[in-house]
């Protein structure tokens, strides 16, 4: 797989949510897409090739999950982030999103608060409200566009609201944090100390730059009896449509109420393509996972380099960790201003800032940087071209 390349592809009219449904979010179709956390990429050639060999041989009948899968992903998981998973630890869900909905179900009741640390991914926010319980937020400290933890304004929160569970983000969605050592013990610290249960969505885990290392968050100490980690192929690899995502889960008492929990709804395993996806790709897909990274790293060098030329005072997140580019325009736009000017001046779709956390965030969008350089380009000028200078 040495040759790998990365394919670009042209998804519209594919069914795809990134370019073909856009009107629920931004009430229009036909924007160029720069929003949601998918690829633009074609997957590794090796999971074609296990998808293709399942598909030829044709049938689809009910499928025994194989040892293969659960090595791939513990030996990906001990190679990459020296965390010595268990196969006893791990369960099945079919996405991270769906996980952290469970788990707010199996941990709180109705009316207790949990805790994010915003801006965060709006799912987070939403699975809260959907759920009956209590948002509890605790701004992340933004200084120039780098952000750190107000650990002190975190444990007021946490003693004030009586949080039970923190849903946490690592690397942080959407400002790019990779979040060290000391600040995940900090953390997890004031966790243990107010008896909050942590689950910690560490989906982007692989996606890291500049040298930042990401620490999962099970390794920062013994935390074990209230910390859960959520983690999947899907940002990987681009394999989100295959809906396959793992639970960690180290304590026993916390595997028997989620085991309690998935057998009541009668969801314990997925389908049989999505095994054999990320079973691929954990096994052979590294290489294009490096040029993919490659290309992102571009992308992020091509649009700091044309706004610090044009437009250096929109504020743009050090990129850390994910594919997703954190900016502020507020030096250029008033909030008001964002939405008319990003769709209707621009023709662009991104993530809004007040989708993670509520209007004091409006003024930032969120860019996904996992296209060809021509989409990214196309997307820099519209703005470049487009924004007058104050």
């Amino acid at each position: 797989m040495n040759d790998e390349r990365i394919i670009f592809r042209d998804r519209k009219n594919t069914d795809s949510c990134k370019w073909d449904d856009m009107t629920p979010n931004f009430g229009e179709e036909g924007l160029h897409a720069m929003w949601v956390a998918d690829m633009d990429f074609q997957v590794p050639s090796c999971v074609q090739k296990a998808l293709k060999d399942y598909i030829d041989h044709g049938v689809f009948g009910y499928y025994k999950v194989p040892e293969s899968y659960f090595n791939a992903f513990i030996n990906w998981q001990k190679k990459y982030h020296s965390f010595e998973v268990k196969k006893e630890w791990i369960r099945f869900s079919p996405g991270v999103v769906p996980a952290i909905n469970w788990w707010i179900q199996i941990l709180t009741e109705p009316g207790d608060s949990v805790a994010v640390l915003t801006p965060v991914y709006y799912p987070f926010l939403n699975a809260v409200k959907a759920n009956g319980r209590r948002l509890a937020p605790c701004d992340l400290i933004n200084s120039g566009g780098l952000y750190s933890i107000d650990f002190d304004g975190f444990e007021k929160m946490i003693a004030e609201t009586k949080a039970k569970l923190l849903i946490f983000s690592s690397p942080h969605n959407p400002v790019g944090r990779v979040w060290s050592l000391e600040e995940l013990r900090r953390l997890m610290d004031i966790c243990r100390k107010h008896g909050v249960y942590v689950l910690s969505d560490e989906i982007h885990q692989d996606i890291t730059f500049g040298g930042a290392k990401q620490i999962p968050t099970a390794l920062a100490g013994d935390y074990d009896s209230f910390l859960v980690t959520l983690t999947a192929a899907t940002k990987t690899f681009n394999l989100a449509s295959c809906q396959n995502s793992f639970v960690i889960i180290p304590d026993g008492t916390l595997r028997k109420k989620f085991d309690e929990f998935t057998e009541a709804i009668q969801i314990s395993d997925g389908n049989s393509f999505g095994y054999i996806a990320v079973r691929a790709a954990y096994e052979e897909g590294r290489p294009w996972f490096e040029k993919a990274k490659e290309i992102i790293a571009d992308n992020e060098a091509c649009v700091r380099k044309a706004f610090s030329e044009a437009l250096p005072l929109v504020e743009i997140s050090p990129l850390e960790g994910t594919y997703l580019l954190w900016m502020n325009f507020s030096a250029y736009l008033k909030p008001e201003e964002m939405k008319d000017f990003m769709q209707k001046t621009c023709g662009l779709a991104f993530d809004y800032g007040h989708w993670f956390g509520g209007d004091r965030f409006a003024s930032f969008v969120r860019m996904n940087l996992a296209a060809s350089p021509g989409s990214v380009k196309k997307a820099v000028d519209a703005i470049t071209s487009n924004l007058p200078t104050r």
